[in-house]
């Protein structure tokens, strides 16, 4: 763990250093030359530079294609064929009439499918019938039985359809897109009065989707010095419910909208947790938090909504929070070593299309924390920061 430095505003208009302008020129340089069809014609068939002409020429096309391959995985999810085969491999005319597909295109599925690590063909030349099958492949097995993945890649057919003309959505207004009508709560003046039918389809999902960052958190971060949790955003409980199950002792709130609360609520009560697990309804920005928690999570909350938002949610957080008190954040965050995409392509249209929110630098929480009167974060080490980065951050001493 270490401590994260709040950042200090750069200044405007520095003048370049003999470096940097030399830098610059260099950039200019190349990038004129790649931009060159000759140049590309030449780098493609000089030996040392031909493998990394090859590599950039295959990252390209799948941004081309992309689309085209989120296609064959949701007709694959929709086919539960990954789910199928975990029975054991089979062939196309076998799998062709339990998919409901001709059985050409029930192998143009599977090839593709193939082609994308998603299953893998064995031939069976020695077999009576000489067919080969088709079995899970590294992509595909983590599929079988994953509500969570399943439930995000069906949901992806909204985003698809507003990415349909990304240029309407950027010149568009803020929550005018399917999205935006989707996450009910996202640019809703009144949040707090959504009825059951509006939030329901969102709370499902993030039910469904929270074990995918659930462990990630609990592994990272131990909470048996702790007394009750104030789960802020927690949806159906899924995430508090979990850590009400690794520490018995401890007392667990969810803190969300009203008829999300209830949800919650329901959850506890199902699994026997009611005597030291409650739901409260309301609006953080306009109903005071619950107090009583040592330590407060912001589990995928933050980066759905802006600056002057969030500000208030800290604020709020930070007053309910004793001295000795810890903020436990967590989600996905931008500039993760690894997985760039992720933070400004993935979740930076996705919440523009929301309307609400953005993705954040662990730099840029840091500075947020620090106006609300919190120390510089601790990030905490896990496992696959792409699902879900962890910060802590403890009340900050008065001087």
């Amino acid at each position: 763990m270490h401590a994260l430095p709040v950042p200090t505003p750069v200044e405007p208009d520095i003048p370049l250093s003999m470096l940097e302008r030399l830098l610059e020129r260099w950039y200019g340089w190349r990038d004129r030359r790649i931009a060159s069809p000759e140049f590309r014609r030449w780098a493609a068939r000089f030996p040392l530079t031909r493998p990394l002409t090859r590599r950039r020429a295959g990252e390209l096309f799948d941004l081309v294609a992309g689309f085209t391959y989120s296609q064959v995985l949701l007709a694959c999810v929709r086919l539960r064929l990954f789910d199928r085969l975990a029975k054991g491999p089979a062939s196309a005319e076998a799998l062709a009439p339990q998919l409901s597909l001709p059985l050409d295109a029930c192998m143009r599925l599977l090839d593709a499918a193939v082609a994308l690590r998603l299953l893998v063909r064995r031939e069976r030349r020695h077999a009576p019938d000489g067919r080969p099958v088709y079995a899970l492949g590294p992509l595909g097995a983590p599929m079988v039985d994953n509500q969570a993945l399943t439930a995000m890649v069906e949901h992806h057919t909204v985003l698809y359809a507003d990415m349909a003309d990304p240029l309407a959505l950027l010149r568009a207004p803020l929550g005018d897109a399917a999205l935006a009508r989707y996450w009910a709560y996202a640019r809703s003046p009144q949040p707090h009065a959504l009825d059951s039918d509006q939030v329901a389809p969102y709370s499902a999902l993030m039910a469904a989707s929270q074990p995918l960052v659930t462990q990630e958190i609990l592994n990272a971060y131990d909470m048996r010095r702790h007394r009750r949790l104030l789960d802020v955003g927690g949806g159906e409980g899924v995430f508090a419910s979990a850590v009400a199950q690794r520490w018995p002792h401890l007392q667990v709130t969810v803190f969300d909208l009203p008829e999300v609360a209830k949800r919650a609520q329901a959850r506890f009560d199902s699994l026997g947790l009611g005597q030291r697990a409650q739901a409260v309804g309301g609006d953080f920005v306009a109903t005071v938090l619950p107090g009583g928690a040592d330590v407060v999570s912001l589990v995928r909350v933050v980066h759905d909504h802006d600056d002057a938002k969030v500000l208030a949610l800290l604020h709020a957080v930070r007053r309910v929070l004793p001295d000795d008190g810890v903020l436990l954040l967590a989600e996905p965050m931008a500039g993760t070593p690894g997985a760039q995409a992720m933070g400004d392509a993935y979740f930076g249209m996705y919440l523009w299309a929301m309307g609400s929110g953005r993705p954040r630098r662990v730099a840029d929480l840091a500075a947020l924390l620090h106006q609300c009167g919190f120390e510089a974060p601790q990030h905490l080490p896990n496992a696959t920061p792409l699902q879900t980065q962890v910060l802590v951050a403890r009340v900050r001493k008065q001087a």
